[in-house]
């Protein structure tokens, strides 16, 4: 089965939806009937094989030595196919004895949709979305994992872009995660984190990043780690690494900044690569929690209660590795400039020399704010030849004009990294500065400070200016005009 079937038809199961279930939802529905559907259909695949391999011998072939994962008796896609009443209980007790037969890999991988509310997903809807993904197999013969976790992808993308303001919970644009990836270019055997993990897309874009730079992404199994509060949007992550063909990692569901998962001994876990994209100045995230840290994560100060951004970064900087650790987390300008604590925090950690680049994105490019972000860029130990000293980019009018989204393409995502990768000045764009600068500047990181864009400067005849002056006079005394009529008629105006 080719990408564009396969993703075609994985959208019209949302058009069935449409109506009932509102579009921020069709994710809570969609993701989890198209894993069952896949695990069902790859699970007859590997009857066929056993059955096969053992001259028919059923018994055998029901063996839990021969599966991937558990299907118990009753919890088959086909079981709950051939309901015609009740299918919203029939789909939840389906799902819910899948998970228990495989608690170590698939608990609470269905989420916690209700599918048993009939208001909203009737006998008839429930039935149309079954077939209608009964009419594909999804097995490995037919959709190969690639394929089918590109298809997820895709559904990822197209969900995003019908629930816009909503979408930055989950979803951060994979021209920015490919950024991102090949600035911490990481390496077959290492460790990589995201303590905001999402649907998983920096987890997955690292695995590919080893893939495209000829390493062996088997030396990542069982070093893929990442938090997700959100227990939907976990189990999306969950789905997306499983259906991209990759099964040893661990992401757990929790409050980051309250309750890390990963441990070793009574200390936070370090890893090689850190990526995130955590939400932006978020509010009650756990100030009363960090006053006291066990962990020492407030080890540059307690961030504001107002916004969480900067216990994000100390969070993500107490997860480096020592010696091999860097990290990439995008955040809010605010961060680079607000003061009072955060002012003294970014000193602090400024003062560390440790952050290594801080990249200035366009704005209009992530769902849920047309606000300009940043990257900040950081390694626990910077080449010698960039200590004492930070690269300023200035990216913010590199990226493509869209209706409703700015996009970066690839082209744009490879300039930026030359940018980076080169560590040079550019006019206008990219300058090495000098901490002992930063500290003249109180420690403001404001990125206009340091680099001056280019002025092209416009030469005009004395003709054309005072062409362009009547035809400006005569717009603005027709908009006045059109304004003391509103007035009048408003009688706001004798």
């Amino acid at each position: 089965m080719d990408l564009s079937t396969l993703s075609n038809h994985l959208w019209e199961s949302a058009n069935i939806l449409r109506g009932p279930v509102d579009a921020a939802d069709f994710k809570t529905y969609i993701f989890p009937l198209l894993f069952f559907k896949r695990i069902s259909d790859v699970y007859d695949e590997e009857i066929a094989i056993a059955l096969q391999e053992s001259e028919g011998d059923q018994e055998y072939a029901q063996f839990p030595e021969n599966h991937r994962f558990q299907i118990p008796q009753e919890c088959h896609w086909q079981d709950v196919r051939a309901r015609t009443t009740n299918i919203g209980h029939a789909l939840q007790s389906a799902m819910r004895g899948i998970e228990k037969a495989n608690p170590e890999t698939l608990h609470n991988i269905f989420g916690d949709a209700q599918w048993s509310n009939k208001e909203r997903l009737s006998d008839n809807l429930l039935r149309d979305l079954i077939e209608h993904f009964s009419k594909l197999s999804l097995g490995n013969q037919h959709a190969e994992a690639d394929i089918l976790g590109q298809s997820y992808e895709y559904l990822i993308k197209k969900f995003a872009d019908a629930t816009n303001k909503k979408a930055g919970e989950f979803y951060t644009p994979r021209s920015v995660v490919t950024l991102m990836t090949r600035i911490l270019a990481p390496q077959e055997g290492e460790t990589i984190y995201d303590p905001a993990c999402g649907t998983g897309g920096m987890l997955l874009e690292a695995i590919h990043h080893v893939r495209r730079s000829g390493g062996n992404v088997q030396m990542l199994l069982g070093r893929l780690f990442g938090q997700e509060k959100n227990l939907t949007t976990s189990a999306i992550a969950r789905m997306n690494l499983f259906l991209h063909g990759t099964e040893d990692f661990r992401i757990e569901r929790g409050d980051t900044l309250r309750f890390p998962a990963f441990y070793a001994g009574d200390n936070l876990a370090t890893f090689d690569c850190v990526i995130a994209n955590p939400p932006f100045s978020l509010q009650k995230w756990g100030e009363e929690v960090w006053e006291s840290d066990p962990f020492g994560r407030n080890f540059a100060g307690l961030p504001p209660a107002k916004s969480g951004d900067f216990a994000w970064v100390q969070h993500m900087i107490k997860s480096m590795a020592p010696k091999t650790g860097r990290m990439a987390v995008v955040l809010p300008h605010g961060v680079l400039f607000r003061m009072a604590k955060e002012g003294k925090i970014r000193k602090h950690i400024l003062g560390m020399d440790n952050l290594d680049a801080v990249i200035g994105l366009g704005s209009n490019l992530f769902y849920g704010t047309g606000l300009a972000a940043c990257i900040l860029v950081f390694r626990a130990r910077k080449p010698k030849e960039r200590r004492g000293q930070l690269l300023m980019i200035d990216a913010s009018q590199v990226f493509k004009k869209g209706r409703a989204q700015n996009e970066l393409l690839p082209e744009h995502v490879e300039q930026i990294y030359q940018w980076y990768a080169n560590g040079q000045d550019v006019e206008g764009t990219a300058r090495m500065v000098s901490l002992k600068e930063i500290a003249e500047n109180d420690y403001n990181l404001n990125i206009p400070r340091y680099v001056e864009p280019v002025i092209e400067e416009e030469t005009i005849t004395v003709e054309e200016a005072l062409t362009n002056l009547k035809s400006s006079l005569e717009v603005a005394y027709a908009a006045e005009d059109r304004l003391e009529k509103l007035l009048h008629k408003a009688g706001l105006m004798p």
